[in-house]
C-alpha cells in the first residue's frame, strides 16, 4: 500500500504546470535521429546525439537552425528556403517517429500518478509543437493526467515569455500564485519569474550545459520525484 502524503497547505498550491521535453520525458535521442535524418537528407553532415542534445528546448525551427549552422548560436541570415525546406523534412520524419526511444525519466510516473491522486491540477506548457504533444502523452500513457497542454506555436509567444503560464492559469481559472511551474531550463525559470510564479528547477535534462541555479528558482531537485516533498507537510 501507497503511503498517504499529506500536502502542505502553506504552499497552497492548485495547479503545477510542467514543462515536457528535459523534464518529463527524455526525447533526445528521437530528436537526434529525426535531425540526422533531415541533414542527410540535404546532403549534410551528421551530429552525434549528445551535441544536438545541446541544442533542444527552444523549439522546432530554432533545432533545425542550430543543426543547419553546426552551432547553438543561430546565424540569422540562414537562407529562408533551406530553413523551410530543412523544417519541412525535420517534421515530417519526427512526426512519424515521436516516440521510439523516447522515455520518462525515473520517477515521473509514479509522481505525477500521486500529485493527480491527491487533487492536484496538472497541465503542460511545451515550446515543441502542439500537435507532437497528444501522440507522445498517449503513447506513454499519462495523456489522462493533464487537464491541458499548449505546444510552442499555441500562442504568439513562447517560453521565456510567461504568457503561455498566463494563459494557462487564467484558462483552468487558478490565480498564478497558486501555480507552480516545473522544468529543467532556463526558459521555464524566467517565464515563472516574470509572472510571479513560484517554481521548481530539475538539474537533469536540457539546460544547455548551465547551471540552473543560475537563474535561482525558487526550489531546485535533483530527482522528479523530489518535488512530492516541496509540496508535502512535513
Amino acid at each position: 500500500m501507497k503511503p498517504t502524503i499529506v500536502y502542505n497547505d502553506v504552499m497552497n498550491k492548485q495547479l503545477i504546470i510542467f514543462d515536457l521535453d528535459g523534464t518529463l520525458i527524455d526525447s533526445a535521442l528521437d530528436l537526434a535521429i529525426a535531425v540526422n535524418y533531415m541533414l542527410k537528407t540535404l546532403n549534410r553532415d551528421s551530429f552525434d546525439e549528445a551535441i544536438i542534445r545541446g541544442w533542444v528546448g527552444n523549439g522546432a525551427q530554432t533545432l533545425v537552425k542550430r543543426a543547419l549552422v553546426g552551432q547553438r548560436e543561430v546565424n540569422q541570415d540562414l537562407d529562408e528556403v533551406l530553413l523551410n525546406n530543412a523544417l519541412k523534412i525535420f517534421l515530417d520524419y519526427y512526426a512519424k517517429n515521436l516516440a521510439v526511444k523516447t522515455k520518462m525519466y525515473a520517477g515521473v510516473e509514479f509522481t505525477l500518478k500521486e500529485l493527480y491522486n491527491n487533487g492536484f491540477r496538472l497541465a503542460i506548457v511545451t515550446n515543441k509543437p502542439y500537435n507532437f504533444v497528444e501522440p507522445i502523452l498517449n503513447q506513454l500513457n499519462i495523456l489522462n493526467l493533464f487537464e491541458i497542454f499548449i505546444g510552442g506555436d499555441s500562442l504568439d509567444t513562447k517560453k521565456p515569455d510567461p504568457a503561455p503560464l498566463k494563459y494557462v492559469a487564467t484558462k483552468l481559472d487558478v490565480d498564478i500564485h497558486n501555480c507552480i511551474m516545473v522544468g529543467d531550463s532556463k526558459n521555464d525559470i524566467l517565464a515563472a519569474h516574470a509572472c510571479d510564479m513560484h517554481n521548481i528547477a530539475v538539474t537533469y535534462g536540457y539546460n544547455y550545459g548551465e547551471d540552473i541555479a543560475i537563474y535561482k528558482p525558487t526550489f531546485k531537485v535533483d530527482n522528479f520525484s523530489d518535488i512530492l516533498e516541496i509540496l508535502k507537510g512535513k
